[in-house]
């Protein structure tokens, strides 16, 4: 299995549908779609201690309740593409039609599917906001930038707006983006497109996996997604062995309930 998680859900071709896309010179080039495989076999590689250690540099996690912006709820409903449902609402740095094609993007790493609540549901473009919000202008620049590039290319080698697609068709359009193969007359990355994908992935990533004091993994959904223990002071040769057999019960509580880290206090 790779190491990279969104490479292992999308990047296995099936040969019996070939779709297409344009190459440089706008022709049409044959593309073998994408399979997804199950959310759970993506984010093995994720684990227990890839959640604990997500812990984003940028943010201060000095109040208890993240600020959620006037008129934006802490929840996203997912939805298919090309849904009647509501919009995402704009977020503080984000305009309306860039939350909307970031929205889509997150929704594509981290689904909500039959195992739980995915990335949109779990708060992450609260959390996303919150991080550019405390982070150098030049990250909202460099999504503003990558955002509106993303639906540049869609259009130009899917003929459509990226919100508009298909999912197969926006993971297709998410692996050039990864894979630094974004490119194109006038699209317009900055750079290479992998960086905005990696960019933005690891946001996800820390907003899905990480604590709740930051904003997102409402409800612990990333750590029940993982099975993720629970931040524990301590844990007994008995709580061991319950966790090796897959018994152990979770504790599902921010590791800032705990005086230690409430404190400052560790080592």
């Amino acid at each position: 299995m790779s190491a990279d998680p969104f490479e292992d859900r999308v990047l296995r071709p099936t040969p019996a549908d070939a779709g297409a896309s344009r190459d440089d010179s706008g022709e049409a080039e044959s593309r073998e779609p994408v399979r997804s495989i199950s959310r759970r076999e993506a984010l093995k590689t994720v684990g227990a201690a890839g959640a604990a250690a997500m812990v984003p540099a940028s943010l201060a996690p000095g109040r208890a309740e993240p600020p959620t912006p006037s008129g934006m709820g802490t929840e996203v409903a997912s939805a298919p593409p090309g849904s009647a449902a509501a919009a995402p609402a704009p977020l503080v740095n984000l305009t309306a039609a860039e939350t909307e094609i970031l929205a889509a993007m997150v929704d594509r790493l981290i689904p909500t599917d039959e195992l739980g609540p995915g990335a949109l549901d779990a708060g992450v473009l609260t959390y996303i906001d919150r991080a550019l919000g405390e982070s150098d202008p030049e990250a909202v620049d460099a999504y503003r930038a990558g955002l509106a590039a993303l639906d540049r290319y869609s259009r130009y080698s899917r003929d459509g707006a990226f919100v508009d697609l298909e999912g197969r068709d926006q993971d297709s359009v998410l692996i050039d983006v990864q894979t630094g193969a974004a490119t194109g007359a006038g699209v317009g990355f900055q750079g290479s497109s992998a960086a905005f994908f990696n960019l933005v992935k690891g946001h996800v990533w820390q907003g899905m996996f990480g604590d709740p004091r930051y904003g997102a993994n409402l409800g612990f959904a990333g750590w029940d997604l993982i099975r993720y223990p629970g931040a524990r002071l301590r844990v007994t040769d008995d709580e061991q062995r319950e966790l090796e057999r897959g018994e152990l019960p979770p504790v599902r509580r921010s590791a800032y309930e705990f005086g230690l880290f409430r404190s400052g206090r560790g080592g």
